[in-house]
């Protein structure tokens, strides 16, 4: 379909005529006319107008209309629409089984990220990595990703590795906790989530590293393959030693016997 078939099936959607859509957006009626049927030209023929950007952007906004229905990239009119159908899985494609009939964890090491993101729904590829069971982890399908970067340093460091839960639903994603995020632009990501799919169709990406080198980003619903919840991290980087409570003792101490020296002396 051309964009002007579109915006005609825009129109017809809301059953407004195209004066009536021409008030919405904001523009005159012959704006609209000539956009959906054409100029008549001397030959008897009649061209289409391109809508300009601020016409598609007023469409957009007064109709909460999709902007990849527009520019042919989906069929999904609405941006509503394209946040309820999303092309998300709500079970992970494969999963990896133990003779007991228990699901293994599944190791996806920084290695193995590249071919992840073409393999995540191969079976084949999927077997090829390294598996475990850890019994208290049950209750849904379990992934362990090796962290890369400094992104999320304060809460994990590069080496550690986390233990997501596959979310069956983008929408069951809660603001403020920490994900890990398979897509098609970004590959593996781990951010804390702030999610506005149902307003927006997307989801707020942010960083624990406040360097200024991890800028907070937005993601759209279409491009997410993946995504698991963090419930549980193992980490490489030993505390130090904390003698807090054993210079606490000693001060309390001290404190016990000033107080008999100085009550002594009374």
């Amino acid at each position: 379909m051309e964009i002007s078939e579109k915006i005609a099936a825009i129109r017809d959607h809301f059953n407004l005529n195209n004066f009536s859509f021409s008030k919405k957006i904001g523009v005159t009626g012959t704006t609209v006319d000539s956009i959906i049927n054409g100029r008549p030209q001397a030959d008897g023929s009649r061209k289409k107008t391109k809508p300009g950007y601020d016409v598609l952007s007023s469409i957009i906004d007064v109709f909460d209309i999709n902007p990849e229905y527009l520019f042919g990239k989906s069929d999904k009119m609405l941006q509503s629409e394209s946040a309820q159908n999303q092309t998300y899985s709500g079970i992970p494609q494969v999963v990896s089984v133990n003779p007991s009939g228990n699901e293994n964890v599944i190791y996806v090491p920084i290695q193995a990220r590249a071919g992840y993101l073409n393999g995540y729904g191969d079976s084949n590829y999927i077997e090829q990595l390294p598996s475990f069971n850890m019994p208290h982890l049950n209750n849904g399908t379990f992934r362990c990703f090796e962290v890369q970067g400094n992104s999320m340093v304060r809460t994990f460091f590069d080496g550690d590795l986390v233990f997501g839960k596959y979310v069956e639903n983008l929408y069951d994603i809660k603001d403020g906790r920490i994900y890990v995020i398979v897509s098609k632009n970004d590959g593996i990501v781990l951010k804390r989530v702030i999610n506005r799919i149902k307003e927006r169709g997307k989801l707020i990406l942010k960083s624990d590293n406040k360097d200024g080198n991890y800028p907070t980003y937005t993601i759209n619903v279409d491009e997410i393959m993946e995504v698991w919840y963090v419930t549980m991290f193992a980490s490489k980087q030993m505390p130090e030693p904390i003698d807090v409570y054993d210079r606490l003792h000693d001060l309390e101490s001290k404190v016990v016997e000033l107080e008999e020296q100085i009550s002594r002396k009374n």
